[in-house]
């Protein structure tokens, strides 16, 4: 039944026993949670057994004491962690506290003192990471939005837009099941992003989040190029900025985070942020490597994850398709790995699905957050986030949601 070719009186008939439907919910007081994309609990007990402070563990391999001043890049073991999940040498490797936010954030401080020009430009692919828009607003930077597609975001925009501007810095990007869409980058963008610092400049930086490089819900997970090697063939290698962390694969308060770089770029937010820092937490970072201790072990791990992840990804995708996939008012994502389902509206009614939801005891991200300046142009996309609540709330929430969505569009047809 599609929605938007009822009748008025059947639209009437609908909204009738839609607005009943949500009276009645509204009345239980829920209080459930689709916000962020956190762990549950059970994904955190999952590290539960990461090392403590024990005779003797404290010691690296060549005899180094990790409760002592020094190593500001990191020690050496977890360097080579965050190498093998880059693909990258460690010498081209920073590890940093438990946020790898904290890390791109200050890596764009300290290009600040680079970027000479009183207007500095981002290029935002959207929807996308509403943290990354945050750093561009907190620190002045101008944004423009990018349509992001199933392979990635237009290329052929980017360059257009870079060739033609020398005030746009920089890029962000979540290359691998993107937030919030769940897109991986295919091998000709990520060979067109090598390309791209040939025409952007000296100073121009693509941000390389990579948050979920190991967060799998298939069986036959997405493969994403290696955009370093891509780079160093170019010769465009000091453009590229890679990010990572442990955030939501042990614990998200006490993980550690990854930078990689070119040795160049490296040297110098070393040097930007020995004024500040004599090194991060490294018996944190020996306790992950050796809980961790090599890819296969983050593979194993990870596995785990998707143990616990995966039903509830299943679980929105069946809620939505048997609410919603007949009826012509939204169209979602069906990622391979992340965190997030992305959904967007057909009638640009995002904020009053929002609304209603909160209003019904459902919080949701906020319509517009997945968009710079929090402004989505279309009033369509909504980010769902399955992971946090139980099997149980998850599914309540669900069905108050797709309740919401189709009685928002039940009442503009009715009224417009």
């Amino acid at each position: 039944m599609n929605i938007i070719q009822l009748s008025q009186d059947e639209l009437q008939a609908k909204h009738h026993e839609l607005q009943a439907q949500y009276d009645k919910i509204r009345a239980a007081k829920l209080n459930l949670d689709l916000t962020r994309g956190k762990p549950a609990a059970a994904q955190l007990d999952l590290a539960n057994e990461l090392d403590g402070i024990l005779e003797g563990f404290y010691l690296l391999q060549d005899g180094t004491d990790v409760r002592n001043y020094g190593n500001i890049l990191g020690i050496p073991e977890a360097r080579e962690l965050g190498a093998a999940l880059f693909g990258v040498d460690s010498s081209n490797v920073l590890v940093g506290g438990n946020s790898s936010l904290t890390l791109m954030y200050h890596y764009v401080v300290s290009m600040m003192q680079r970027w000479e020009s009183h207007t500095v430009k981002f290029l935002c692919p959207a929807p996308g990471y509403d943290r990354h828009f945050t750093i561009c607003e907190q620190l002045g930077i101008e944004m423009i939005n990018v349509a992001l597609n199933d392979d990635g975001p237009d290329m052929d925009e980017i360059f257009s837009l870079v060739e033609n501007d020398d005030t746009i810095k920089g890029i962000w990007c979540v290359p691998m099941y993107s937030n919030p869409t769940g897109h991986t980058y295919s091998d000709q963008t990520v060979k067109r992003f090598a390309q791209l610092g040939k025409v952007a400049g000296p100073d121009f930086r693509i941000m390389w989040d990579n948050a979920y490089t190991v967060h799998h819900l298939s069986d036959t997970p997405d493969q994403l190029a290696n955009i370093m090697s891509a780079a160093v063939e170019e010769q465009t290698a000091d453009s590229i900025v890679l990010l990572a962390s442990t955030s939501k694969v042990t614990f998200a308060g006490a993980g550690i985070s990854f930078l990689g770089a070119s040795n160049a770029n490296l040297a110098e937010f070393e040097g930007y942020l020995s004024a500040q820092t004599i090194g991060f937490d490294k018996v944190n970072q020996l306790r992950h490597v050796r809980f961790l201790k090599d890819m296969d072990g983050i593979a194993a791990h990870m596995a785990k994850h998707k143990d616990i992840i995966k039903p509830k990804f299943t679980l929105v995708e069946e809620k939505l398709e048997s609410s919603l996939g007949s009826k012509g008012i939204a169209t979602w994502t069906k990622p391979h790995g992340g965190y997030f389902v992305s959904l967007d509206m057909s009638l640009g009614l995002a904020d009053t699905v929002v609304k209603l939801s909160g209003d019904a005891g459902v919080k949701l991200t906020p319509a517009g957050a997945t968009f710079p300046y929090r402004n989505d142009p279309n009033n369509n996309n909504i980010r769902i986030a399955p992971t946090y609540p139980p099997m149980d709330e998850l599914a309540q929430a669900m069905d108050v949601f797709v309740l919401c969505l189709e009685l928002a569009c039940v009442t503009h047809l009715l009224n417009r």
